[in-house]
Order: C-alpha cells, then structure tokens, then sequence
C-alpha cells in the first residue's frame, strides 16, 4: 500500500470519526416532548415534516436518515414515557413504544363544559387547563366538537388533548359542508351549528328533526321568540330542568322566550342528523309542538290546537 493511500485512508478514517462522534453527540442533545405523541400515518419524511411542523426541534436531513437507521415510527400515539430525555431515546421511544389507550365519547347534545368536567376525571387532568385552552383554539364559543368516540392515550396533556379534538373536528366539519355545498363557509356552517343544536336539545328522535327544525325556522320568519326549553340547557345546565325561576332571571341570549332569534351561539355540540336537519329542514305550517304521553311530540299549526295537546298532556 503506497504512502498515498495510507493517506486517504487515514483522512477518510478522520472523516468518519467526526461524522460518528457528530452523530453520537446529536442523539446524546436533550430534547423537551409531551408525555405521549400522536405520529400520522406516512413515510418517514412525512413524519419528519410532521415532527418539524410540531415545534419538536428536528434537524430534517439528519433525523430523516437517523430514524430510518433506528427504525420507522409507529403510528398513532407513541408513549415517551417521559417530557425531557435525549434525542436518541425519543427516537427510539417512536419507533418501539405505544401507548395505554381510553374511549372517550362525546355524545351529541352534550354540552362542551360539561364533556370537559367528565374528561378531566377519566384523564386526571385539570378542568381548568382544559377549558382555557378550548377557549384559546376553537373557532366557536361552543357546538365546535364533533360527537365521536375518542381512542387517547394515559397520560396526554391538557394542551395536546384539545388540539387533537378540534383539528380532527375540524377536519370532519370541512369534509361535511364541502359533501353538502362544496365549500366550506365558516360563519355560514356556524349558523347552522346553532339551529342544529336546538333542534339535537329538543327533538325525540332523529324522525322528529326535520319537523323540529321547521318549526324553529317558521317562527323565525314570522318575528315569533322561539320560546324552547332545550335552548336554556347550556353550558352546566346541560341536564337541569328548565324552571319559571330559570327563565325568569337567565339574562342570556340562551334564553329564547326573552329574546327574539336564535341564541348568539349552539347550545350543545351536534349530531350530523341534526345538522342535515338544520340545512333540510321539512316543509310544514308547524309553529308549536310539545311532548305528548308517548315521550314524543304532537306538533300543532295554531296555538288553539297546541293547547289542547297541553291540556291532554295535563290530564
């Protein structure tokens, strides 16, 4: 072997050397993550984008190639176990870990404060957290999540819990005003929301929406107040019963026999039958309805023959 070569070989020892030590020394660096991790489904670029878009401080073209030497990530969400640890460990967390999973169902009807109590119980988490951080990232006040049952990991944060119910709801409101319009208009589908969940507080049965929202739209158009009892169910008086007391001094938009039109925003969070019956509303002459002795309603065009269903109802 020629001094020449020796040469070379020795510089490309030197090279390799530093370029190991190099990357020895970039997984040994501590990094900050949440708990558990939620990773798409996609190739390992796709991932990297995704980890870079998510403030995870990732060096794309050197991470790329160190996950593909340590191994493709799962998908879905990966439990790290802990917040700080050292790059390699999380690298290695993502493609060898999963996460104990929990079904969280939302039911439609229910209203957001009262879902985030119930939450913060199956999850340990703070209430508080929770409901400052919807505040600060959904669109709407409220009606903004979509009634679905959740599969979450032990152990997510407050934070990251919540951007991960309204992204994905998000998604799912986009993707049913554009199968319906072919758009996606959010204060028009917000309008909607609201009348849907009237319509999810009021109706019997999915049978019953459509009329339910004739009547609603009905009223509005003769310059009627709405006057239902479902609008005054928000927030934490999702499941109290609406008292004379109550209507009396509730001061709230909510309250539909003081003030006429729809309420300033949903009482609830929908289902998608309610909202199809708030864009499709059944054509009716309807103008009042109340629940009769079969726990569904009789649905009246003058208030003569409302009155009598009541005194039937009564007796």
């Amino acid at each position: 072997m020629s001094k020449k070569t020796i040469q070379i070989f020795l510089i490309i020892c030197d090279v390799a050397l530093i370029i190991i030590l190099s990357l020895l020394f970039h997984l040994a660096k501590p990094m900050q993550t949440s708990r558990v991790v939620y990773i798409p489904r996609g190739s390992v670029s796709q991932i990297i984008s995704y980890l870079d878009n998510n403030n995870f401080q990732i060096i794309k073209n050197v991470d790329k190639y160190l996950l593909y030497f340590i191994g493709k990530p799962q998908f879905g969400w990966v439990d790290i176990g802990k917040t700080k640890l050292s790059r390699g460990d999380f690298f290695y967390k993502l493609s060898h870990s999963k996460a104990a999973m929990k079904t969280l169902t939302l039911i439609p009807g229910e209203t957001t404060k009262v879902f985030l109590k119930e939450t913060s119980k199956e999850f340990n988490l703070s209430f508080g957290k929770l409901y400052e951080f919807f505040t600060q990232s959904s669109p709407f006040k409220e009606g903004f999540l979509v009634p679905e049952s959740y599969n979450l990991p032990l152990g997510i944060s407050e934070k990251h819990l919540i951007y991960y119910l309204i992204g994905l709801s998000k998604k799912i409101h986009k993707e049913r005003s554009f199968k319906i319009f072919g758009e996606y208009q959010q204060d028009k589908w917000y309008k909607y929301l609201i009348v849907a969940s009237i319509i999810q507080k009021e109706a019997a049965n999915k049978a019953e929406m459509p009329v339910v929202s004739s009547v609603i739209y009905n009223r509005l158009k003769k310059g009627m107040k709405l006057q239902m009892d479902g609008a005054l169910n928000y927030g934490l008086y999702s499941h109290v019963k609406v008292t004379r007391e109550r209507i009396k001094k509730d001061i709230t938009t909510y309250n539909t026999y003081k003030f006429k039109g729809l309420p300033k925003y949903p009482v609830c969070n929908v289902g998608k039958d309610a909202i199809i019956a708030a864009i499709f509303p059944k054509k009716t002459d309807f103008l009042y309805f109340v629940k009769n002795s079969k726990g569904v309603h009789s649905f009246s065009k003058t208030y003569k023959r409302h009155k009598r269903y009541v005194k039937l109802l009564q007796k």
